[in-house]
């Protein structure tokens, strides 16, 4: 069986945490959907099509790798897309608090999808889709956070 697994987020922008994530999920599975999260009680600084551009951008060289957005559960979009596996990054313990709650709550509904928890680089900790938008509103340079093949797009 294809081990399929999707990383979703709202990737408002996508930093090089992000990046880093994927490329070190890819040799644990056949298939990495990226999934763009639209939360309606978000307020985005790119619009979705956007956001899949840069997506698009960092990842289209990659053939196990695809790029979709959704509007449900994030359970459901896996259960959908006969997805296994649930990515997600954690850069604190923060972090692993919040993710655990959800992971719990993801198992509850659909108990053969499983959460795997990534650690950042300790070097990537600090970088954040909400600092690195914080930086762009105020005419910051970020492309030191961002990956190099959005930079002209920001």
């Amino acid at each position: 069986m294809k081990k399929i697994a999707v990383f979703p987020g709202s990737f408002d922008p996508i930093t090089v945490g992000h990046v880093d994530i994927v490329l070190r999920s890819m040799s644990l599975f056949d298939e990495i959907i990226i999934a763009v999260g639209i939360n309606s009680q978000k307020n985005s600084l790119y619009s979705l099509e956007k956001r899949l551009d840069f997506l698009h951008a960092v990842f289209d060289k990659y053939p196990q790798i695809k790029i979709e957005h959704f509007e449900c559960l994030t359970i459901h979009f896996c259960k959908d897309r006969h997805a296994q596996y649930i990515i997600r990054g954690i850069r604190s313990a923060a972090d692993f608090e919040y993710e655990k709650t959800i992971a719990h709550l993801n198992n509850e509904m659909e108990p053969g999808i499983e959460t795997i928890l990534m650690l950042t680089k300790s070097n990537l900790g600090h970088i954040s889709s909400t600092i690195v938008r914080e930086i762009l509103r105020g005419k910051g340079d970020v492309h030191k956070f961002v990956p190099e093949e959005i930079v002209s797009l920001l």
